[in-house]
């Protein structure tokens, strides 16, 4: 997984892209950890993310519970089509308060 940053002001914005999957959220903490270090306002953008799993999901739930300590913010924006999946599934989307939008011509089924 790559994980790039740029400053906007106040705000540290981190661009994911790739895999946030076991195999990547063992490297990719302690850099999103210091990133809360770094700014009091946080921007994960999931735009680009092409997979999530649950060692994924844990690495942003350790995220949003350390910035609410910390007293900081931390914002998810761009969810990808994997992370709205994972998110919907899993029921987390009011968990991390922030907003998701489904990209275009996605329909919902009502069972």
């Amino acid at each position: 997984m790559e994980l790039d940053s740029e400053r906007h002001e106040n705000r540290l914005c981190l661009h994911a892209a790739g895999e946030m999957t076991i195999y990547s959220a063992a490297e990719l903490k302690p850099t999103i950890l210091a990133a809360l270090e770094q700014s009091d306002e946080v921007d994960i953008d999931l735009s680009e993310v092409s997979e999530v799993d649950t060692s994924g999901v844990q690495l942003l739930m350790l995220m949003k519970r350390e910035a609410l300590a910390a007293g900081k913010g931390l914002t998810l924006s761009g969810h990808s089509p994997a992370v709205l999946e994972v998110f919907e599934l899993l029921g987390l989307g009011s968990w991390f308060g922030d907003p998701q939008v489904l990209p275009a011509g996605v329909a919902r089924r009502v069972a």
